[in-house]
């Protein structure tokens, strides 16, 4: 008979978070234990995995293949946790919660964030608008939204804090080739939401300074339209890589001839300084749904 492995979800959040913080130094310090015991933390999962999960790289480590694996797991074991704790200790939590989000995350994010919370806190209700990154500062700003998780536009709302940071790149069709070169004679055609846009302005400012001609291709309303534009080869955008569709691609922009892009930042922007009980779970929600996104990798 096979014997039967138990994992130890203490140590399955010191793995995650060593791996989510680059460091494991960082984890045990997070955690309020010594670097010592989370290497033998490190060293009891390897004995139950059987396995090597972790090698030397350079003066770090690195995941294995099997490591890699692991972690995939050991998220999703603590999650169902992390839930099951929420919902034991917060079946009194009542109310109503106003959630902004930005369009990339619509269909990445909310259907999960709001199953989980909805699972565990079922007599609360949310209210989620997906909007663009003016109208939920200004939601928020004026108590129409309790949570935003928005774009770093430079404005900054009275509760705000910075949880991440997302690369921006230039997207293009995810069939056949970009159909512009940078030492031709057309200018590079964009694809854009309608002005006011974020991103438009980074691009288009980017794209100045480099001295690369350019020119208004496709504005849409909605980031669906951007995607189906991008796909039928009529330009190229710029956004992240949260949220893309199978039809598009993300480019490489020295290959392209186009100018590096930097780190956006993104915030999350609550009405109130304290958070009532309910909103405060589901930021916590939302924080570890965002850990597991393939930009923080």
């Amino acid at each position: 008979m096979t014997r039967r492995v138990n994992f130890d979800l203490d140590v399955l959040r010191s793995f995650s978070l060593g791996v989510e913080l680059g460091s494991f130094a960082k984890a045990a310090d997070r955690l309020g234990r010594s670097t010592s015991a989370v290497s033998a933390q490190l060293k009891k999962l390897e004995d139950q995995a059987g396995t090597e999960i972790l090698r030397r790289h350079g003066r770090g480590m690195a995941l294995t293949e099997a490591g890699e694996t692991m972690l995939a797991y050991a998220r999703r074991l603590l999650e169902l946790n992390d839930e099951a704790a929420a919902a034991i200790h917060g079946v009194a939590l009542e109310g109503w919660i106003r959630l902004g989000l930005q369009e990339d995350f619509g269909e990445s994010l909310l259907p999960d964030v709001l199953g989980r919370f909805a699972r565990a806190h079922p007599k609360v209700r949310i209210e989620a608008r997906i909007a663009r990154n003016s109208e939920l500062l200004d939601r928020v700003t004026t108590g129409r939204l309790d949570l935003a998780l928005a774009w770093d536009a430079g404005i900054v709302t009275p509760h705000v804090e910075r949880i991440g940071e997302v690369p921006m790149c230039w997207i293009g069709s995810g069939v056949g080739e970009l159909g512009w070169s940078r030492d031709g004679d057309e200018p590079l055609p964009l694809v854009s939401l309608d002005a006011p846009c974020l991103m438009r302005t980074a691009a288009t400012t980017a794209l100045d300074r480099a001295g690369i001609p350019w020119r208004i291709a496709f504005t849409s309303a909605s980031l669906a339209g951007i995607w189906a534009a991008v796909a039928a080869g009529l330009g190229v955008a710029l956004r992240t890589r949260v949220g893309l569709p199978g039809t598009v691609r993300g480019l490489d922009a020295r290959e392209a001839g186009l100018p590096e892009m930097p780190l956006l930042g993104l915030n999350l922007h609550r009405a109130e300084k304290e958070s009532a009980p309910a909103i405060a779970r589901l930021e916590d929600i939302l924080r570890q749904r965002l850990e597991g996104f393939p930009w923080r990798a």
